[in-house]
């Protein structure tokens, strides 16, 4: 790696980044679990507007296998499913927020124009 120039180290960081993060949902998920905490699988689907359960059920499953998110299953009657952010996930919150108030700036921007 000392022979590869830093803006290459950069770039395949952000790939990386992109990889795990990219898809229209993951991001949503993630904002989610940023402003409430804990949330059952049927809040996620209420603040996430248009996913599909299938697809909520796969992007979960995607941001837990990168260890983003922590699946808990509650010994309740019915069975409580509760999703939150590990620590490792956490690590985005500063992230959400520079893009939450990039977009309210884009959105002033353009609506301006």
């Amino acid at each position: 790696m000392c022979d590869v120039p830093k803006h290459k180290i950069e770039m395949m960081a952000i790939q990386d980044s992109l990889d795990v993060l990219s898809g229209k949902w993951k991001i949503a998920i993630i904002s989610s679990l940023c402003y409430y905490n804990k949330r059952r699988f049927s809040d996620i689907l209420n603040d996430v507007v248009g996913i599909s359960n299938k697809m909520l059920s796969k992007e979960l499953k995607d941001l837990e296998m990168n260890m983003l998110i922590r699946r808990t299953v509650l010994s309740t009657q019915p069975i409580t499913v509760q999703y939150e952010l590990t620590e490792h996930g956490l690590s985005l919150r500063t992230i959400i927020n520079n893009l939450t108030e990039w977009g309210i700036m884009h959105r002033k921007k353009v609506v301006e124009k």
